[in-house]
């Protein structure tokens, strides 16, 4: 019953990663009704460029650790800032009317693109953190095993599950909200309504990619490493979990991909881990298929 509990208690923290990456991805994609396939990329592309700057700072700049790694997260979120920028007024806004494979090809050569960026940049060579707030909290004892979890990974799904909450709350209680809500149900009704559709595409893309910097700076700071390859297995995973759940509720799609974080561990306990991913998306895939292509065409309530 322990070990079941420690994978429950692992899956909690791979599944607070996956909520905040689909709840940034379903604020874009609500939108767009198109696949993003930078959005992975985004992430792993954050995550290493906190790494790589937290190192620079430390071994260039001579800086403290405490400040080298405030350093690379600063970097984290002015690059998905930028690139959000980039992303939104140059592809998003030109691609957004035409043929939906534009967008998809489009973004798998951004992915392509930040990939290659961040192999050069580290060389090839995988960096690594220190090992942060390592120090386990015991949450159940038995004669030979204790289910644990550490202060970061504790840390790590406070913070998602504050920013989530916040970002629910503001987004069910804000214009921007309402706003986002009437441009996913019908864009060209709301411009008639006076709504401005650029913007809140712009605003969507930012918050969104804003989470994938967060996601990628936590994962950085647990597992002490990000590939450059890291961002196609996430991004993948987040594309088949948010088809899914839809792209009319961010919340909702948070809540889903946190249920595929915890299957995954619990599957990694008990089952073999190399078969892992493909079990999981031959799931995905089955229920995607059950439920339909036509589910997200209902009117937002």
């Amino acid at each position: 019953m322990l070990y079941f509990f420690q994978q429950v208690l692992n899956g909690l923290h791979s599944g607070a990663l996956y909520a905040l990456l689909a709840f940034g991805y379903v604020l874009t994609n609500g939108i767009l009704h198109r696949t993003n396939l930078a959005y992975g990329a985004l992430f792993a592309f954050c995550g290493h460029t906190m790494i790589l700057t937290a190192a620079f700072g430390y071994q260039v700049l001579w800086l403290t650790l405490f400040a080298s790694v405030a350093l690379g997260v600063a970097a984290a979120f002015l690059y998905a800032a930028l690139l959000s920028r980039v992303l939104s007024r140059s592809i998003f806004e030109p691609l957004a009317d035409r043929s939906p494979n534009a967008i998809v090809v489009t973004t798998l050569g951004i992915l392509l693109a930040l990939s290659e960026a961040s192999r050069i940049a580290a060389d090839t060579h995988d960096l690594w953190l220190p090992p942060m707030l390592a120090q386990p909290i015991i949450f159940a004892q038995g004669a030979n095993f204790n289910a644990t979890l550490t202060l970061i990974q504790l840390l790590d799904c406070a913070v998602v599950a504050a920013t989530i909450g916040l970002a629910a709350w503001a987004f069910a209680q804000s214009s921007f909200g309402r706003r986002w809500r009437a441009v996913s149900d019908d864009p060209r009704a709301a411009a008639m309504c006076g709504v401005d559709v650029r913007a809140v595409l712009r605003r969507a893309v930012l918050f969104g990619g804003l989470c994938a910097a967060l996601a990628g700076v936590l994962a950085a700071f647990y597992y002490g490493n990000i590939s450059f390859g890291t961002g196609l297995v996430y991004g993948l995973k987040i594309l088949f979990v948010t088809a899914v759940g839809g792209y009319l509720s961010p919340l909702r799609a948070a809540l889903g991909a946190a249920a595929f974080g915890m299957a995954e561990s619990l599957w990694a306990g008990y089952f073999p881990l190399e078969w892992r991913d493909g079990w999981m998306y031959l799931f995905l895939v089955a229920m995607l298929v059950l439920i339909g292509t036509g589910r997200d065409q209902g009117k937002i309530a």
